[in-house]
């Protein structure tokens, strides 16, 4: 039984927590490449024609899965707090006007801040060289606030009175990227800044048209900030990272990855 006042049990629900977030993080990529199948085979075709051996596996992870997490689901204290959110009511023009006021948003904050932004100082090129390209190593420019919180944007009102709530909260956010702009609102530390540069990078693969419009449905689909799969996957790399920060790795082929698969 934990118990909450000893420190090393927080220790271990921190722990547990972020190999939950991973986990969810593989159940999502897992999915996406059930759902390539769905697209380009029918179930009696994958039934009959798939490797035997390959498919009694894949079965049996999947009906251990399903056992595992509906334990879980019978047994939380509160159902409804891991019921799938409603599915988003908003009409196809509202949807896309939505888009189009987050792309304009970023690409404003893009504008204001990037004055008023630095390059990676050298001690930070040395540690991001070894996963980043040099090419966005050089693009970047970095904000650091001071006693000053970025403000919520203008048209969280209207979403709002749409019914959108749990909207990040942009005062409380740890970095905040427009583009090739990052801003910090506290402390830079290397994982912040791994974190804000994965953002980076998908902004450079997706382009800020495709960027925005995945995050916004993501976020009505969703309707939590950090259950996007863009955010998710920054996250699972930010911890990568953060786990064995002398393993290099290529951000940039994770990002094309999962944008060709279609897992974003």
């Amino acid at each position: 039984m934990l118990s909450w006042s000893r420190n090393e049990d927080r220790v271990a629900i921190v722990q547990m927590n972020a190999d939950l977030r991973h986990a969810q993080l593989e159940l999502l990529s897992a999915e996406c490449a059930t759902d390539r199948l769905r697209l380009h085979f029918s179930q009696e075709d994958v039934a009959r024609y798939g490797e035997r051996d390959v498919l009694r596996k894949a079965v049996a992870s999947a009906t251990a899965l399903h056992d595992y997490y509906s334990y879980l689901a019978q047994h939380v204290s509160d159902p409804n707090s891991i019921a799938p959110p409603p599915a988003a009511c908003l009409e196809t023009e509202k949807v896309v006007a939505a888009i189009d006021r987050v792309r304009q948003y970023l690409q404003d904050q893009s504008k204001e801040y990037r004055p008023q932004g630095a390059p990676l100082s050298a001690d930070q090129h040395v540690t991001m060289k070894p996963f980043f390209p040099p090419g966005l190593l050089a693009e970047i420019r970095i904000v650091e606030l001071r006693n000053h919180r970025i403000p919520n944007p203008s048209f969280y009102a209207d979403a709002k009175a749409m019914g959108l709530t749990n909207l990040p909260e942009l005062a409380h956010m740890a970095s905040l990227t427009f583009e090739d702009v990052v801003v910090f609102p506290s402390e830079i530390t290397d994982r912040r800044l791994f974190h804000a540069l994965v953002h980076a990078v998908q902004f450079k693969v997706l382009g800020l048209e495709r960027y925005t419009e995945l995050f916004v449905r993501g976020f009505l689909r969703t309707h939590a900030h950090v259950s996007v799969p863009l955010e998710m996957h920054a996250f699972s790399l930010e911890s990568k990272f953060a786990e064995n920060p002398d393993a290099p790795f290529s951000v940039e082929e994770k990002v094309r990855l999962w944008s060709n698969q279609g897992c974003y």
